[in-house]
This record gives structure tokens, C-alpha cells and sequence, in this order.
């Protein structure tokens, strides 16, 4: 389905009075730290893992040496309640983290269209007051494009939402302000309510930005991921070598199980990515021209 899409522009798409080279530098120090750190954190609880693999197979031997018979006994149980939990988070993190990536993913679909239907429906104003608004509309879309283009600069971020709330309220005065006579009052049942409906579409991305699984879940789903580890150490002991294809697997599966997670929590930095979406309000932008 993606791959019909077409590429997603650069920010050279916007005016070129919105853009410096500056800004752009400035977003890409920004973005790097924050994609270090997902990454770092991968990686970490990746080299966790080895080590306490590692940590639990010393215990293991030094069990087997004192008790060979007994050794694992009751094992079975702890181990089966342990990796079922780390089974269940792991489900839990990521149909949430999913749900939210294709809700995120729908809003800017949604929000594209409601501000089409408003744009479409200024046809009702007086012809005198359309000219304004409809100039006001094409700024207020050109801001909401370049809030997502520049959201790892949270000050390029706050400022263009600034902006928008700014040509929200103009918008919506002056469309009030149109409305002197009665045929123009009649029209506002329609234009009102797309107007409304469009503005509160912003609203709702603001707030779906914002929302992830408690940070409680993710620290819990990084201690089940190392105690399983120890575990699974624990259980290897009873070879006299190492099972490297054990161990790599082990740990490259359950670190990269924890970062797609991530990732999709954070579908502007990583490697899944919903910028292509944006290509909607793009097409609706150069609509208005």
C-alpha cells in the first residue's frame, strides 16, 4: 500500500521565506540524540542480556556441582511463569504501541480532509470575504505541514503551533465577521461546524503525540526481558559449551522485539515512520494554489 505513495517532500516544499539552512541544522542536532537514545537503549539492555546469560550459566554450573540431581527441580514452573509474563507485556506494549501508531497515522487523514471540506465550504461566504480567509486557510495548512516537518525542534515545534492557533482564531473571526446579512448567517451552519470540526483535528494530534504506555510497562518489560535472560543462562548450564546460536539469538530477538516497540511509539525519529501520510496535506496544499 506505501509503495504507491509518492515520495514525501523535502522541506524545500514550504515558501522559502519559512526555511533556513540554520533551522534545518538545528533540527538534525536535535533528532540525533534523540534516535542516540533509543538506540543506546537497545543496545544496553542487548549487552545486559549477554551478561546476565553469562551470570546466569556460572550459577547454573555451580548448582549442577553442588546438587547434579536436584539442580532443576521446580525449575520448570518459574521459568514457564516468567517467559508467559514476558510473553503477555511484550503482546500488551506492542498492540498498544500499534494502536496508537495507525490512530496517529488516521488523524492525519482526518485532519486532511476537514480542513478540504472547510476550505470547500468558504464558498458560502460572502464573495467580498472570501479572498482573506481563504489566503488565512492556505497559511493555517502551510503551518500544520511544517509543525510535523520541524517536530524534533521543540522550539521550531511550539512556534509553528503558536502560529496555527493564531490563524485559528483570525480564521474563525474573520468568518464570523462575514457574517452580516441573513443569506450569510444561513450559510454558517455549514461553514462553522467543518471550520470547528478542522481546528479541533488539531487538537486531537496534539494530545495523540502525547500519549504512550506508562513508563512503569516499559520498565517493566526491560526487567521481565533481564530476569528471563538470567533464567535462560540458568537453564544452559546443563552443556559443557556454550550454545552461541542460543545466546545471539536470544538476545538479538527479544532487543529487537523491545526496539520496534519503541520505534513505533515514536513514529517520526525511528525506522517506522507515518511521514508519508503527510504527503495527504501536501496535496491538499497545492490544491489551494
Amino acid at each position: 500500500m506505501f509503495s504507491r505513495l509518492p515520495p514525501f517532500p523535502t522541506l524545500t516544499c514550504l515558501p522559502r521565506s519559512r526555511v533556513s539552512w540554520g533551522r534545518i541544522k538545528k533540527i538534525t542536532r536535535v533528532m540525533n540524540p534523540l534516535l542516540f537514545k533509543v538506540v543506546a537503549f537497545t543496545l544496553t539492555l542487548a549487552l545486559g542480556m549477554m551478561v546476565l546469560l553469562e551470570l546466569g550459566r556460572h550459577f547454573g554450573l555451580r548448582r549442577l556441582a553442588r546438587d547434579t540431581q536436584g539442580a532443576r527441580a521446580g525449575m520448570g514452573a518459574v521459568e514457564g511463569s516468567v517467559f508467559g509474563l514476558l510473553g503477555l507485556v511484550i503482546a500488551f506494549t506492542f498492540s498498544g504501541a500499534a494502536n496508537r501508531f495507525d490512530a496517529r497515522r488516521d488523524l492525519i487523514v482526518r485532519e486532511a480532509n476537514a480542513i478540504g471540506t472547510a476550505w470547500l465550504r468558504l464558498d458560502l461566504l460572502p464573495p467580498a470575504a472570501q479572498p482573506a480567509v481563504r489566503d488565512l486557510m492556505r497559511q493555517y495548512l502551510d503551518s500544520r505541514i511544517e509543525t510535523y516537518q520541524v517536530l524534533q525542534d521543540p522550539e521550531g515545534s511550539s512556534r509553528m503551533e503558536a502560529e496555527s492557533s493564531r490563524l485559528q482564531q483570525e480564521i474563525w473571526s474573520r468568518t464570523v465577521a462575514a457574517g452580516t446579512d441573513e443569506a450569510a448567517q444561513r450559510s454558517f451552519i455549514l461553514v462553522l461546524p467543518a471550520l470547528n470540526e478542522a481546528f479541533d483535528l488539531r487538537t486531537t494530534r496534539i494530545m495523540a503525540r502525547r500519549m504512550h504506555s506508562p513508563t512503569i510497562v516499559f520498565a517493566l518489560l526491560g526487567f521481565l526481558v533481564l530476569t528471563s535472560a538470567l533464567m535462560a543462562g540458568f537453564g544452559m548450564a546443563g552443556g559443557r559449551r556454550r550454545s552461541w546460536i542460543h545466546i545471539l539469538g536470544f538476545t538479538l530477538i527479544l532487543s529487537f522485539a523491545v526496539y520496534v516497540i519503541l520505534d513505533l511509539e515514536l513514529p517520526r525519529l525511528g525506522l517506522i515512520r507515518i511521514d508519508a501520510m503527510d504527503q495527504v496535506m501536501v496535496d491538499l496544499r497545492q490544491s489551494m494554489n
